[in-house]
Order: C-alpha cells, then structure tokens, then sequence
C-alpha cells in the first residue's frame, strides 16, 4: 500500500487520522505539525528512510500524510487536495472551532478508503493525468525530515512491515466475498444439473418399468 497515515488538521490541533500500518507516524506528524505552524499556504515533503511525509496546508487546514518513497508525488498530494476538498465540504465552518478529533469517528473512515483507492486503484493516477491537474506538485522539493525538526527531538519512524495493512485487508475481503459468491453458484448449478439427471434417469427406469409390464398385454 502506497499511502500508509493521514491526518486533516487545524494548525497543530488534530481533527481526523487513519493509519493503514503499524506505525509511529503519527507522533512523527505532529512533530511536523509543531514545526510548521503559519498562515500561508504550504505544498512540502519530507523524507525520512524510504518513507515521505506530504504536507499540504491551504487557508489554515492542513492535510498530511506519509506514503512510499515509490509513490512519487503526484499521487500523493492529488489525495492531499481530495481530502482537503471533501474535509472543508463536510464540515464547513466548523473546521474553524472544533474540539481535537471532533471530526475522527467520522472522517477517519472516509480516509482509509480514500486511502485504499489511491494506493491500488490504476484509475486514480489515470483520471489524474488525464485532467492535467496538479502540475505545481512537480516544483515540490523532497527535503530531509532534519530541515524541519532538530535531529535530537526526531523520532526514528518505525514501520512495521509484517503486520497486513489494514487498506490491503479491505480489498482482500472483497476478493474473498467474490471467490465465495462465485463457488456457491457453481454449486448450485452443479445441484440443479444433479437433480435434473436423476429426474431423467428415475423418468427413463420408470418408463423402462412400465413398458416392460405393458408389452404382455400386447399379445
């Protein structure tokens, strides 16, 4: 899975987040989050290991998540704007005042399927090309995590691998729901090709039976 953590932010003040890992990238985020407080509107990465941090703040939300060093960037911050646009229109004005995770319960599912679809779906990075879109993604400039944090308060990012992402758990139940639904019809079309062969058989035996009995009477 390309997208491994997001979070929708008021300044520092955390409103929603998903993890698809076992992961610290939360505590990593919110460093971030500490070290890049402001107004202005903001398009940034920062790489740590094979993992980039992308942070995209536009008028006071911000919106970040750590992905795949492989994921590039143009995937990356296209869900960035997503989850930006469908934050500010679900919530509205009430971004500007909410409680820390007023909005998690809710927001955080929309996430991890967002999550999911721009880490698996071909379609998003197609749709995406094919709109043009996003072009100022190209002068985003992948610093190292130590440009914005100080090397003694950096928390080593600790990703752990072996644990299934949850994302990835998501599509294999579909997979599997597909699998069941298609061997159940196939035994229920063996079921009825099974009982229309008896039917004919029992039909044939019985008309054999029958014509046996009747053929003394015809002499």
């Amino acid at each position: 899975m390309a997208i491994l953590y997001t979070l929708v932010a008021r300044g520092s003040v955390v409103l929603a987040e998903f993890t698809a890992a076992s992961t610290n990238a939360s505590a990593i985020a919110k460093q971030i989050l500490e070290k890049t407080t402001g107004d202005n509107d903001i398009n940034v990465s920062y790489s740590q290991d094979r993992y980039i941090f992308h942070v995209k703040r536009t008028d006071g939300l911000t919106v970040l998540c750590m992905a795949d060093e492989s994921a590039g960037r143009r995937i990356p911050f296209t869900f960035l704007e997503d989850m930006h646009q469908r934050f500010v229109r679900t919530y509205g004005r009430a971004v500007l005042s909410a409680l820390p995770y007023a909005m998690n319960d809710e927001f955080s599912r929309v996430l991890s399927q967002q999550m999911e679809y721009y880490s698996n779906d071909p379609n998003a990075d197609r749709i995406n090309r094919m709109k043009g879109e996003m072009n100022q993604v190209r002068n985003v400039m992948i610093e190292n995590i130590d440009k914005v944090l100080e090397r003694g308060d950096r928390l080593e990012l600790l990703v752990d691998k072996t644990a299934n992402m949850q994302g990835n758990t998501f599509r294999f139940r579909k997979q599997a729901r597909r699998f069941k639904n298609t061997v159940w019809w196939r035994n229920v079309r063996f079921t009825v090709a099974l009982i229309i062969f008896l039917l004919i058989i029992g039909y044939l035996v019985l008309a054999f039976v029958c014509h046996g009995f009747a053929l003394p009477s015809c002499f």
